[in-house]
């Protein structure tokens, strides 16, 4: 891992987890802060020891001290902010959902490509030892070849349609927000991205899904089961289950443990220690790719969350949520 690395944060919300889970590497330091309010970022900076605070992202961007930034801002920013701060030639983190849809994921990359910046979706979970060790188990063939994904990911979040979770005008709904993680980890099984999907979804009083299912067919006809929600509270089991045996993971968005079950043989539990904070995990493996040089990393590669985006995008065309034009076309910027 390349330690030394400058760290700026653009959102003050979600991001005060991350930025009390960079405290914890050693050599790792924020340095800058942006909100679309000033005093934010100043009670931000307050909080955390961060010197350098902003009113908004272009002038984090220009921020020479700044050399890779941790976007957490409304992810219908995540777009705009993203190419604001790689044009200006800074490495991104970019918190999940990485943008609304598959158009302005491919308009982030793009930027990366032509910068030649390091670009990488936070989705947490993916890098946490636990995940890595099914990663391995799958690898190894130790379940055979993939045939069933299962996978569910629900909370009961109180109801306020001018919460991001159900505001049609912040793109809310339950897929963006959490249905990742489901289809997320049905990619990580299956390694490819599905050939067809089936959606159904009940969609609350603001247009917005609030419960969605999804049936996933992958070559070979691998199927994957998942469902999301933002109204209901689900178990968050997931289970891969192959043509050898299988992998169950309780809570595997925080997969704190997992169990390797096979035919005549015992089962095999790991449950890693996670010596840092979560969200150190992410920030490791943007420094140790930023140190190797790479623009992506390979346990989260750019065609893998393209594709995710594409099947977002579908699953939103069967259930009839249909968002807002993007703010990227329309000038406007939101930093939370």
């Amino acid at each position: 891992m390349t330690t030394g690395l400058r760290w700026g944060i653009v959102g003050t919300g979600y991001a005060k987890e991350f930025a009390k889970a960079m405290a914890s590497l050693p050599g790792t330091r924020v340095v800058a802060v942006a909100s679309r309010f000033k005093e934010r970022a100043d009670d931000f900076g307050r909080q955390f020891g961060v010197r350098n605070c902003y009113g908004n992202v272009a002038a984090l961007a220009a921020d020479p001290e700044v050399d890779v930034v941790y976007i957490a801002s409304s992810p219908m920013e995540h777009a705009r902010h993203a190419i604001e701060c790689l044009s200006r030639g800074k490495h991104v983190l970019i918190e999940k959902p990485f943008t609304i849809d598959a158009h302005e994921a491919e308009a982030v990359y793009a930027m990366a490509r032509r910068t030649r910046m390091f670009c990488m979706e936070a989705l947490w979970s993916r890098f946490l030892p636990a995940t890595r060790q099914i990663a391995s188990w799958l690898e190894e063939g130790r379940i055979g070849v993939v045939r069933q994904v299962i996978a569910d990911f629900g909370f009961c979040e109180p109801w306020d349609p001018t919460k991001r979770h159900f505001a049609m005008d912040k793109r809310g709904g339950c897929l963006l927000d959490v249905g990742v993680y489901s289809l997320a980890f049905a990619r990580m099984a299956f390694g490819c991205a599905p050939e067809s999907v089936l959606a159904q979804a009940l969609l609350c009083e603001t247009g917005v899904d609030e419960q969605t299912a999804m049936v996933l067919k992958y070559p070979g006809g691998g199927l994957g089961l998942l469902s999301c929600a933002s109204r209901t509270q689900t178990p968050h089991r997931g289970s891969i289950i192959g043509t050898l045996g299988r992998i169950d993971v309780e809570g595997f968005v925080w997969a704190h443990g997992a169990t390797l079950l096979r035919k005549g043989k015992e089962p095999l539990v790991v449950e890693p220690k996670i010596p840092l904070p979560a969200s150190c995990y992410q920030a490791m493996e943007t420094m140790r790719c930023i140190g190797l040089g790479l623009t992506e990393s390979p346990l989260l590669p750019a065609e893998e969350v393209l594709e995710r985006m594409r099947t977002m995008d579908d699953v939103r065309r069967q259930i009839g949520v249909v968002y807002p034009p993007s703010t990227m076309d329309r000038g406007q910027s939101s930093v939370q």
